[in-house]
């Protein structure tokens, strides 16, 4: 078996609508080589392992449409890269992100598949296929593989990388209850439900009905720039530096008025600190 593999040949994060949901996903082109001929009845004792390790994946229906119904597509034979299309969303699951969206579809040259599944946030959703590829790997060639430790990295990385609990609830029942699909729009709790005239913010458990949200917006700068230019607003180019050196490389952006004027505040601002 140590000749087997699986490359990940392309991955791709779909951020808006895309030909698969309405959600963020993260489409991968997964090659499976020798695979192709040992779908999971031909590799000896996988099925059992793969179980015990994870034993939420009962719950996943697939295309039988009941409960246990991935077990049975085991049981009878399927392929690597659908393998890690669950073995991803169970991980996910396990880290505290449930009821992923996941497809497997051949891609093309023989062995070659594309693998899709649910990306709240591309650095996790490619953890979560890295970690599912380890996994996959230890029970096919029959290793062991630490689950518990695996799974609080992953939940860790949840919590590093993802929105809040309150924001979560409401992003959550959006999706769940009418539909609505989110995108954050920065590194804190700022989230655009919908799109296009239907979108609307919110910022933690407030909404654009309040002027809340867009006065807060407004001190941030490059925030208000980045989300002016989105809706086609023109607006200065400028970035963000913390030292004179990076005023300087950036001083093409900026007349020389400005540009001393920013090289004099950045120094008084570092002496400060």
């Amino acid at each position: 078996m140590s000749n087997k593999k699986i490359d990940f040949l392309r991955m791709t994060h779909l951020r808006g609508p895309s030909i698969w949901t309405y959600r963020p996903v993260m489409e991968v082109l997964v090659d499976i080589g020798e695979f192709e001929d040992f779908p999971s009845n031909l590799l000896p004792g996988f099925n059992e392992r793969l179980s015990a390790w994870l034993p939420g994946l009962i719950e996943h229906r697939c295309s039988p449409g009941v409960r246990g119904g991935f077990l049975k597509r085991l049981q009878d034979g399927t392929w690597i890269g659908h393998i890690l299309e669950h073995v991803s969303l169970e991980l996910l699951t396990l880290a505290g992100l449930p009821d992923g969206y996941g497809r497997a579809r051949e891609a093309g040259p023989r062995g070659v598949y594309k693998v899709i599944i649910s990306a709240a946030h591309p650095a996790v959703a490619k953890r979560a296929l890295h970690m599912a590829r380890e996994l996959i790997m230890a029970a096919v060639e029959d290793r062991s593989f630490n689950i518990a430790t695996h799974v609080q990295e992953l939940t860790d990385l949840v919590d590093d990388l993802l929105v809040g609990p309150s924001t979560r609830a409401i992003v959550d029942a959006a999706w769940n209850q009418r539909r609505i699909p989110h995108i954050r729009l920065n590194a804190g709790n700022l989230v655009q439900l919908g799109y296009g005239s239907a979108q609307h913010r919110i910022w933690t458990a407030e909404t654009d009905r309040t002027s809340a949200i867009a006065e807060g917006i407004s001190k941030d700068k490059d925030m208000t720039k980045q989300l002016l230019a989105a809706c086609g607003v023109p607006v200065p180019q400028g970035e963000v530096v913390e030292s004179p050196q990076q005023a300087w490389e950036h001083k093409t952006l900026v007349c020389p008025f400005a540009l001393n004027l920013v090289t004099a505040t950045v120094r008084a601002v570092c002496r400060l600190n």
